[in-house]
């Protein structure tokens, strides 16, 4: 089976090409570093089964970077009968030099020349024939994002895979170039210098930046109700004419089992998949629309202040979404002192398991005007969590590391690339829903549950007692015995928070909320949503962090770290709530 190599520098749509044309489902963002582990799939090419290898993006080599390390010693170590080298073909004057230096170490090229939709916009030609003749391997102009040319690199491929004799590189590329590319005298990128001149504007891109969140969440707030109310109405139906008829006759503890426990907890947290879909949607139209790297080079010299910098603030961008890839994406940093802080600051980025339960308390006790800028005031305290964190431990993992951020071009992701990114985002939710949430309700159940001769989530319960016992360390904060055993359970995955509240109360949907309302006052509920935005990751990230830093001690620095924190930001709101409202 032949071995072909994906490489290219970062940004420059490898991963899109990679999914293309293997029908993967690797990682892909309009951002540089996105690729920071070897993804592989074997698949056909021209009739030959394939293993194609997603490698890192590199500038060098050479580097000492950690994934310019990982590529350099894949290809020392493994028989790679193909490379096939991407280019931003509007960046080919910076990235043909790299090509040049895989085209020496013998293994058969293939130079694919991508985004020529955006190149032909800003007016740059190739004559690719005489590219080929000076490079002595085959070019192929494409535009992965639209499919265009893909059939035209299939033949290529198939004829190079026959060529083993690459010739020798006599001429630099700074002369290839300029024998082969015509830049036009001034790049057609008005638009970009446009855009570029408010969203980074040294006054007021910060405060731009903010009111985009701002209304990213106000757009998921407003349009998520109907579809959340319709999720829960199929669900409840699905209890009601089914479940309940299946178990009438069934012994109470099985009944209860089932219906209680498993089918309610699981199915409070299935009503917000809609939700985290439709946040998903918006947030890839921004991710890849090329915003959050800007959004990173904004923020690189507030960041380089608490001793992060702009890649820092990208991970934690992707942190919204998940803090475990987030914190592999830390493999783009050279210094391992920076990797550190950095991994430190991302549990505290609120994910979208997070979100699942804010959307649920936000709906429940507050009006939708009210309930954005609740949400909207959570992203702050995430934020200003990391800046705490990041001070705070800055002088531990001191770096001096320079940033190197290439700014990519406005792009518009395609309907297929959104389509695709809110099924990768519904699939990691039900993998994760197959695991973590039902063994979470099951035991939330059995702890409220048992012993059996009390009335359920009682004192007396096992859930009550474990409440009881802790009830002194969170009462000062407002949250009571029957919530701390939700929290405790959240530290497996913050979505089982949810479904712990549905197995219970033995209530699901819109009933719990208006339980939860009637239970605690709007001090209460914003107390319990700032430790669980806080306190420890889930065990997941938890794994991830200490699976790459190596350090068993960042972990639990990261555990002990986060409770205290949580503890000490929810007791300053909970007790000025007290005092003043």
């Amino acid at each position: 089976m032949k071995k072909v190599a994906l490489l290219g520098m970062p940004n420059t749509g490898k991963s899109t090409l990679f999914n293309q044309i293997s029908g993967s489902s690797a990682k892909v963002g309009n951002w540089p570093g996105i690729t920071v582990d070897l993804y592989s799939v074997k698949t056909l090419l021209n009739g030959h089964l394939t293993e194609l290898i997603d490698l890192p993006g590199i500038y060098d080599l050479k580097g000492y970077s950690e994934d310019e390390k990982v590529v350099h010693t894949f290809l020392a170590n493994n028989k790679i009968d193909q490379v096939l080298f991407i280019i931003n073909s509007t960046q080919i004057d910076r990235q043909l030099g790299l090509a040049l230096n895989i085209i020496k170490l013998g293994i058969p090229v293939v130079i694919i020349a991508n985004m020529m939709d955006e190149a032909k916009k800003f007016g740059i030609t190739f004559n690719f024939d005489l590219l080929e003749s000076l490079t002595g391997c085959p070019v192929v102009p494409i535009s992965a994002k639209y499919k265009i040319g893909l059939d035209q690199l299939n033949k290529k491929i198939h004829a190079t895979q026959k060529k083993l004799n690459i010739p020798k590189i006599e001429i630099s590329a700074k002369n290839i170039i300029k024998k082969t590319v015509k830049f036009p005298a001034t790049l057609n990128d008005k638009t970009t210098k446009k855009l570029d001149s408010i969203f980074l504007h040294p006054y007021l891109g910060l405060p731009i930046f903010l009111l985009i969140i701002y209304g990213i969440f106000q757009l998921v707030f407003t349009l998520s109700g109907p579809l959340q109310d319709s999720m829960a109405n199929m669900l409840f139906y699905f209890e009601q004419n089914f479940l309940l008829e299946l178990f009438a006759h069934s012994d109470p503890i099985l009944k209860s089992f089932f219906i209680d426990g498993v089918y309610s907890g699981v199915s409070t947290v299935a009503a917000f998949v809609p939700v985290i879909v439709l946040f998903f949607f918006v947030m890839t139209i921004v991710e890849d629309s090329g915003y959050f790297s800007r959004a990173a080079f904004l923020m690189d010299k507030l960041m380089e202040r608490i001793g992060l910098d702009g890649r820092g603030f990208v991970m934690m961008l992707m942190g919204f979404g998940c803090n475990v890839p987030a914190l592999s994406g830390t493999k783009i940093m050279r210094s391992k002192e920076m990797r550190y802080l950095t991994m430190l600051v991302i549990p505290f980025s609120l994910c979208s398991a997070r979100l699942q339960v804010f959307l649920f308390i936000v709906s429940a006790f507050f009006a939708s005007h009210h309930g954005a800028l609740v949400l909207f005031f959570m992203y702050l305290l995430s934020f200003f969590s990391i800046f705490i964190t990041a001070i705070v431990f800055k002088n531990k993992y001191k770096n001096d590391e320079p940033l190197i951020l290439e700014l990519p071009p406005y792009r518009f992701p395609t309907i297929k690339q959104i389509l695709f990114r809110g099924w990768h985002e519904v699939r990691f939710f039900l993998k994760r829903a197959s695991k973590f949430i039902v063994f979470g309700v099951i035991a939330v159940w059995a702890l409220t549950h048992f012993p059996s001769e009390h009335e359920v989530a009682s004192i007396n319960t096992y859930a009550g007692q474990i409440g009881q016992f802790f009830e002194p360390v969170f009462a000062p904060i407002g949250i009571d015995n029957i919530l701390i055993i939700a929290l405790f359970f959240g530290f497996i995955a913050k979505e089982i928070l949810i479904g712990a509240l549905a197995v219970i109360f033995g209530l699901e949907g819109q009933a719990l909320g208006e339980h939860l309302s009637q239970l605690l006052t709007n001090g209460q509920a914003i107390s319990f949503m700032i430790f669980t935005l806080i306190y420890t990751p889930c065990v997941a990230s938890i794994a991830t962090l200490k699976h790459e830093s190596k350090d068993f001690s960042l972990a639990l620095i990261s555990v002990g770290w986060s409770l205290v924190l949580a503890w000490v930001m929810s007791f300053i709101f909970y007790q000025s709530y007290k005092l003043f409202i």
